[in-house]
C-alpha cells in the first residue's frame, strides 16, 4: 500500500528532557555489560581459567552469530505482533532479565563451577556467551522504539542522550576491566576457589542495573499506537531487498565497522602497552576523554541539524582519517599530553559515528513508512545487525591475523593507519552512493 493512500501515520508525542533521559538510560547498563564482555572475556578466561585463545575466539564468534540472528528476529517479531502492552514492551520485559542474569553467569563462572576442567569452562563460556549475545538482541527492539517515540527533529537529541549514557558506560567498563577484572583473573588463576568481594559485588550491580533501567522505560514511557502492519516476514524481506539505499547504508556501516571494531579495543591496549600509562594516568586520561566526548556530542548534533546527515557523516570519516595515523607517533612519543590529544581526536570521530548511526536507521525506517504506508522500524533496525556483526567478526579476525604477522608491538602502533585506510574507502563509498537526507524531512522540521 502506498503512503499517499494511507493516512494512518503515527503521531509522535512531544518530547521533554525527562523523556530523553529516561529513554536513553538503558544504554548505560548495556554499554557497561557489552563493554566488559567485548574487552575482557579473553583476559578473564585465558588468564583466569586457562582456556587457549583460539577456543575463546571460537566461542565468542558463535556469540556474534547469535546476536545477528536475534536482533533481526526480535525486530521482526516486535513489528509483527501488537499486544495490550504494545509491540516493544513485552520483549523488553522478557529478555532484559535474561540479559542481566547471563552476564553474571558469564563473568562469574567460579561461583558455579569452581575447580572445573578447562573443557568445562570452555563449554560454560560457549553457552553463556551465546545466551548473553542473543539476549542483547533486545536492544534492536529498544532502538526501533525511537522511530515511534520521537519526531524526526527530536531524534538527534534523543540519540545524543543515548550516547551520553553509552560513553559513561563504556568508560566504566574499561576502568572496571583495567583496575579490577585483570586483578581478579590473576587471583583466580592462583586460587580457583577464591571469591573476590569487590569484583563479585560490582558484577551483580551491573547486571541488576541493566534490568532496572529497561524496566523503567517499560513502565514510564507510553506504548506506541496500534499501527496495523499487514506484511509477513518474506514480504518484509522483499521490501528491504528492494530498498537499495538501505542496503548500501548497511554495507557502508558494516565495512566501516571493520575499522571501528579494531579501534575500540585497541585504544586501551595502546595506552597500556605503547604509552605505558600508569593507573593514575589512565584515570586522568579517561576523565578528560569523557568530558571531550560529551562536548563533541553536542557539537555533532548541531552539525547534523545545520549541515545534514550525509555531510556530517563525511566529516566524521575525515576526522578519523586525519587523526588515526598519529598512532605512529607512539614509536617516539610516550607521554600523557600526546595520549590525551590523540584520544580526544578519536573520541570526536567515535562520538559522531555512534550518534549518527542511531539517527539514520530511524530515518530510513520512516522513509519506508512514507513510501509503503507501513512502519517497519523493528525489522529495519534488526536486519542491519546481520551485516554489522559479520563485519565486526571480520574486523577482529583481521586484527588478530595482522597482529600475528607483524607482532603485537608493531600492530599496536600501526592499527591507526590501517583503520584510516579502511575508513577512507568508506568515505568514498558514502560520498558517491549513500543518501541520508530526505525530501520529507524539510516538510516536518520547522
Amino acid at each position: 500500500m502506498k503512503a499517499s493512500k494511507n493516512k494512518e501515520f503515527i503521531e509522535r508525542p512531544e518530547s521533554s528532557t525527562k523523556k530523553y533521559l529516561i529513554f536513553g538510560s538503558p544504554r548505560l547498563g548495556t554499554s557497561i555489560l557489552l563493554g566488559i564482555i567485548d574487552y575482557a572475556l579473553l583476559t578473564l578466561y585465558n588468564i583466569g581459567f586457562g582456556i587457549p585463545g583460539w577456543q575463546i575466539f571460537l566461542a565468542t564468534s558463535m556469540g556474534k552469530f547469535s546476536i545477528a540472528a536475534s536482533q533481526f528476529l526480535l525486530g521482526w517479531l516486535s513489528d509483527a505482533h501488537y499486544t495490550r502492552w504494545g509491540r516493544r514492551k513485552p520483549y523488553l520485559i522478557i529478555f532484559t532479565p535474561l540479559l542481566g542474569i547471563s552476564s553474571v553467569f558469564l563473568l562469574l563462572p567460579n561461583l558455579f563451577i569452581s575447580g572445573a576442567t578447562v573443557g568445562v569452562f570452555f563449554v560454560w563460556l560457549l553457552i553463556w556467551d551465546i545466551v548473553f549475545q542473543a539476549s542483547y538482541g533486545v536492544t534492536s527492539v529498544y532502538q526501533s522504539w525511537m522511530a515511534e517515540q520521537f519526531k524526526v527533529e527530536d531524534r538527534p537529541k534523543a540519540s545524543q542522550y543515548q550516547n551520553l549514557f553509552n560513553y559513561i558506560g563504556t568508560a566504566l567498563a574499561q576502568i572496571f576491566a583495567l583496575l579490577i577484572l585483570t586483578d581478579f583473573a590473576r587471583n583466580i588463576n592462583q586460587n580457583p576457589f577464591a571469591i573476590q568481594f569487590d569484583y563479585t559485588l560490582i558484577v551483580f550491580i551491573f547486571g541488576i542495573l541493566t534490568i532496572i533501567l529497561f524496566y523503567l522505560i517499560v513502565f514510564i514511557l507510553p506504548k506506541e499506537p496500534n499501527f496495523k502492519i499487514q506484511s509477513n516476514l518474506m514480504e518484509n524481506l522483499r521490501i528491504i531487498l528492494k530498498d537499495k539505499n538501505y542496503l548500501k547504508v548497511n554495507f557502508m556501516e558494516g565495512f566501516s565497522s571493520i575499522a571501528w571494531a579494531i579501534v575500540t579495543p585497541t585504544m586501551l591496549i595502546f595506552l597500556t602497552e605503547v604509552l605505558v600509562f600508569s593507573q593514575t594516568e589512565f584515570i586522568i586520561a579517561a576523565a578528560i576523554v569523557i568530558l571531550g566526548i560529551m562536548s563533541f556530542l553536542f557539537l555533532w548534533v548541531k552539525i547534523i541539524k545545520t549541515k545534514g546527515k550525509k555531510t556530517s557523516l563525511l566529516l566524521i570519516f575525515v576526522t578519523a582519517i586525519i587523526v588515526l595515523p598519529f598512532s605512529l607517533l607512539g614509536l617516539i612519543i610516550t607521554n600523557l599530553i600526546y595520549g590525551i590529544f590523540f584520544l580526544i581526536g578519536i573520541a570526536a570521530a567515535l562520538g559522531g559515528w555512534y550518534l549518527i548511526r542511531y539517527i539514520f536507521y530511524a530515518d530510513l525506517a520512516e522513509d519506508s513508512e512514507k513510501k509503503t504506508g507501513e512502519l517497519r522500524a523493528g525489522i529495519y533496525s534488526g536486519f542491519s545487525s546481520i551485516l554489522l556483526n559479520i563485519f565486526q567478526a571480520i574486523g577482529l579476525g583481521f586484527s588478530a591475523f595482522v597482529s600475528f604477522l607483524i607482532g603485537d608491538e608493531l600492530f599496536f602502533v600501526w592499527w591507526g593507519p590501517i583503520c584510516a585506510v579502511i575508513l577512507f574507502f568508506s568515505y568514498l563509498f558514502t560520498k558517491k552512493f549513500i543518501k541520508l537526507d530526505f525530501e520529507w524531512e524539510t516538510n516536518e522540521i520547522p
